[in-house]
């Protein structure tokens, strides 16, 4: 999309705008507040950098930014296995078509054994490798900001990634504007941009629960388990994994597709191939961050 086409729909994304859910529910006098609030945000930074992970969320802050600041803005992906190679070609996509700056970076999590053991604070160092790679990038380009794609919903779940964020001085435009997960697809999908309904997404790390270590070879089989699922068309899912066990979770309103016969036999012969001997499907479906239940146990526990 060019630059003097921005504001416009082409005929896809038309066609995708059709398909949201009801605009009806939100105040447009409210979420243009907001949208401004954000605008504003970002035209007090100096030259910025965006962590960029191709989500909703980080997607609409490195259109905005660039909106903003034009070519002041750089949006950043982390090249890491823990990256979906799917979700990093989308990034890419996403930002030739919008025309935003964009490059990937190298991070080397796995190389930190305190990341690898994979406990409850994985996503700090997760997200501490990475703020580390774009401060040294951002003093090396003389960069002011770095800024990544947290909003307002983000604030109450448990996301040591946040600990990180304050530690190297990341800010937050999207929450400082009060922006929550569903008025930033709302914007996303006015703007007329492709993003605005695409499934929540999360490093394949978090489908390994916590106390297992995490490896690249691991993982590598989870992104080809869900690589599998997505080709059945299935839009939003994880697999995870439990030693010899795969438990698919598909959301609610596809489960009607992934129970029959002729879904659980494909399912079963793409994890049996992938060495697994048991596949499940959770019949209380796709939720983000379900494997947080067992912190949440052991909180009450000791409570």
């Amino acid at each position: 999309m060019s630059r003097g086409a921005r504001d416009g729909y082409t005929s896809d994304m038309a066609a995708l705008v059709t398909l949201g859910g009801d605009a009806a529910q939100f105040d447009s006098v409210e979420l243009g507040r907001k949208e401004e609030s954000l605008f504003a945000g970002i035209r007090g930074l100096g030259p910025v950098i965006v962590a960029y992970s191709g989500g909703t969320d980080s997607a609409y802050l490195a259109w905005a930014a660039w909106r903003v600041l034009g070519d002041d803005a750089l949006a950043i992906t982390a090249d890491s296995p823990s990256i979906p190679e799917s979700h990093k070609r989308d990034a890419e996509a996403f930002a030739r078509e919008c025309g935003f700056r964009h490059e990937f970076i190298r991070t080397y999590e796995f190389e930190n054994p305190d990341y690898v053991k994979n406990d409850s604070d994985r996503c700090f160092h997760c997200k501490d490798e990475l703020f580390r790679r774009l401060e040294a990038y951002a003093a090396e380009r003389q960069f002011a900001d770095i800024v990544y794609g947290v909003n307002k919903d983000d604030l109450g779940d448990y996301r040591p990634g946040q600990w990180a964020a304050k530690l190297h001085g990341v800010k937050a435009p999207l929450a400082e504007a009060g922006l929550t997960k569903a008025e930033i697809r709302e914007l996303a999908r006015r703007a007329g941009l492709a993003i605005w309904n695409r499934p929540a997404a999360a490093c394949l790390s978090s489908r390994v629960p916590y106390g297992i270590a995490v490896t690249p070879e691991t993982i590598k089989v989870i992104e080809h388990g869900e690589e599998a699922i997505r080709e059945l068309g299935f839009r939003q899912f994880r697999v995870r994994i439990h030693g010899d066990l795969a438990r698919i979770e598909i959301a609610k309103d596809e489960l009607p597709k992934a129970l029959t016969m002729e879904s659980a036999q494909e399912l079963t012969a793409i994890f049996k191939r992938l060495g697994f001997l048991y596949v499940t499907l959770d019949l209380e479906g796709y939720r983000q961050g379900s494997l947080n239940a067992v912190l949440q146990r052991a909180g009450e526990n000791r409570g």
